[in-house]
């Protein structure tokens, strides 16, 4: 049964028209890095929720979560305009299996995000279980255009803690700008530009991807990817591919 909560608005990041940031502070159960819950409001004399994956570390206060405003997202259009201090139901529990625990052993994790996609990405990042698992660990985030490009503190700081593992690389689909890709993930996947510009090779025997935002990147990547001899991760069937679509 469902066990909602009322959390309170501590910040409200604007980063662009369409794009923001919640912090908010809630009494929720312990979730594991990459895990979601739901968010909601009363709007109308009905209670309108969608889930969210935590852009914060289970250790993480307040929690955290990252969004796009939908252009008919009734929630999404709503919470846009909450101020600090005023309040919104979270459930307290989590769930989800976009999980380290559900990732087979391999050298190199790579971790291909779109939008607000890469919050999960962040989540598990900002734990001390990658590190201590893989070899290698891409980040590669997605977006139309620079100014979607967010959180690149967090990217640096890794960068920094993390000189000899960690890999990032922005695709901007919009914008010609220096150091990005001008493109989409799903093609420099089937020509192997991505993994030519970051000098670590990609193969079903060292490597396994995690493809989490739009879903046509997810579906198309996860096409792109079979093609090479990737196959998609089950836990009876032990592949190379998993996926979360974002909506």
């Amino acid at each position: 049964m469902t066990q909602w909560i009322e959390g309170t608005i501590s910040e409200i990041i604007h980063w662009t028209g369409n794009l923001f940031t919640l912090k908010i502070d809630a009494e929720v159960d312990g979730f594991t890095a990459g895990q979601f819950t739901s968010l909601a409001l009363d709007i109308n004399g009905e209670r309108i929720a969608r889930p969210y994956s935590y852009l914060s570390a289970p250790n993480q206060r307040p929690l955290e979560f990252f969004f796009y405003t939908a252009t008919n997202g009734l929630l999404s259009n709503a919470l846009v305009e909450l101020n600090p201090g005023d309040s919104v139901w979270v459930k307290k529990q989590s769930t989800g299996f976009f999980v380290l625990d559900e990732i087979p052993e391999c050298k190199n994790l790579w971790m291909l995000g779109t939008g607000t996609g890469v919050a999960p990405f962040f989540s598990i990042l900002n734990t001390e279980e990658p590190w201590e698992r893989f070899e290698n660990i891409v980040l590669v985030h997605a977006v139309r255009t620079l100014a979607d490009l967010r959180y690149q503190e967090i990217v640096r700081s890794l960068e920094q803690k993390h000189t000899d593992q960690f890999l990032f690389q922005a695709f901007i689909s919009r914008e010609e700008i220096p150091d990005t890709f001008n493109g989409r993930i799903p093609a420099s996947l089937e020509d192997r530009t991505l993994e030519k510009k970051l000098g670590l090779d990609l193969q079903p025997d060292n490597s396994h991807l995690m493809l989490c935002g739009n879903p046509s990147m997810v579906k198309e990547s996860s096409e792109a990817l079979k093609r090479r001899g990737f196959k998609k991760h089950r836990r009876r069937t032990p592949g190379h591919i998993t996926t979360e679509n974002f909506w």
